[in-house]
């Protein structure tokens, strides 16, 4: 599957994920594990039909910067041992 041990952050200058007008409320959580399964999903797709995963650095970044390191580690762990329940 992804080798969720591998992920770094990408290089250069991190800011703060634009407005996400799915999520208008100041609750972010949704946009948090949305991101995530993006990322995951992105990084899936594009390791299958052989492509740069260079675009899915944009997720990454909004993932890391809106979820907690917990919640990921998690969800990392998860994916690991096969048990996560979203669908990538």
């Amino acid at each position: 599957m992804l080798d969720v041990e591998a992920q770094e952050p990408p290089k250069g200058k991190w800011s703060t994920p634009p407005f996400d007008p799915r999520f208008p409320s100041q609750n972010q959580i949704r946009n948090c594990y949305q991101n995530f399964l993006n990322y995951h999903r992105c990084l899936k797709t594009r390791t299958r039909r052989g492509k740069s995963t260079q675009p899915c650095e944009y997720y990454f970044r909004v993932y890391h910067s809106l979820c907690p390191i917990s919640w990921v580690e998690s969800w990392n762990e998860q994916i690991k041992n096969g048990i996560f329940a979203g669908k990538i």
